[in-house]
This record gives C-alpha cells, structure tokens and sequence, in this order.
C-alpha cells in the first residue's frame, strides 16, 4: 500500500497531538485518552485505516517513553493488548461507519468500536494479564490498574468518539473536511 501525502501529513498531526497530550497523561487519564481515541477515530475517516492503524501501534510507544508507566515496564505484554485495543477501534470504525449509513453509522461504528475495545482489554489486561503478571508490592493495586484498563478504557474511547464527532461536524464544513 502507498502512503499519500495528506495521508501522512494528517497521520503526522494527530500523532503530533497524541504526543502533547501525554505529556498531560500524569494529571489525569480522562484528558489525555480521549484525544489519543478522537485522534484514532479522525485518522479513519481522514487517512484512512491504515493510518490509524499505525497511529494505534505507536501512541502506547510514545506513551510508554513520555510518562514512563511503572505499570508497563513491569509488564511489558500489556503493550500488544493496547495496541489490539486501539485496532479494534479503528476496525470497527472503518468498517461499520460505511454499513450503517455515513450519518448513522459513524456514531454508531464508534460506540461499538468502543465497547469492543474495552471488552478485549478488560478480559486480555485485567482479567488474564495483571492477575497472573502483576508484581507482589503492587498487588494492592489491583483493583485500580483492572479498572484503568476496562471501565477507564470505554469511558475514554466514548468520550474521544464525541470530541471526534465535533471535529469532523465543524471540519465537514470546511475544504478540509470535503
């Protein structure tokens, strides 16, 4: 597949923006994971899937470098898991927006994108990974990091599917949305 030039420019601004947000990511997560979903979901419908495909592999990359989760030094299985998270969004919307009617069908595909994403990364992270990889000192953790990685993740991918629905409604009425 060939990579045309507003594929890459607009891949390389949502990654731009997926990067300043996690600088955000240690004040709270319910900031920067929307935009890093919004930015998935714009990638679809603007570059195509394959760009925000790579865009999902690479935000829990630079994620990693820029906060230094103690949690994922530990257990470094995590990152495929959020990677196949991501993808899943990206699939769902690039396959259902169109199914389902472009009106219809892009909150639609987001809402199912989303909960399919944090159905994976509830049962791959919270219930197989961190029981059986979590280190013993943070065991008390638990709870939290199961939470993080299921409830959190639809609660974001959710709100992020809204900031995307703003963006495209206002970028649709320009010549950058056409």
């Amino acid at each position: 597949m060939k990579l045309k030039t507003r594929q890459i420019t607009v891949t390389a601004i949502l990654l731009a923006i997926c990067i300043v947000s996690q600088f955000f990511k240690n004040l709270s997560v319910y900031l920067t994971g929307p935009i890093i979903n919004a930015a998935l979901i714009l990638a679809v419908i603007y570059a195509g899937p394959a760009c925000g495909i790579i865009l999902g592999i690479i935000t829990p990359i630079t994620s990693f470098f820029i906060t230094g989760s103690p949690i994922m030094a530990a257990i470094p299985a995590m990152f495929p898991c959020i990677m196949i998270g991501n993808i899943i969004l990206v699939g769902a919307v690039a396959l259902l927006r169109e199914k389902c009617g472009k009106t219809a069908g892009f909150p639609i595909s987001i809402v199912i994108g989303a909960v399919l994403k944090a159905l994976f990364m509830g049962v791959a992270i919270s219930l197989i990974i961190l029981p059986n990889m979590l280190p013993p000192k943070m065991q008390p953790m638990m709870h939290i990091l199961q939470l993080q990685f299921s409830v959190t993740q639809l609660i974001t991918a959710l709100i992020g599917g809204v900031y995307a629905l703003i963006i495209y409604a206002v970028l649709r009425k320009t010549s950058i949305g056409k």
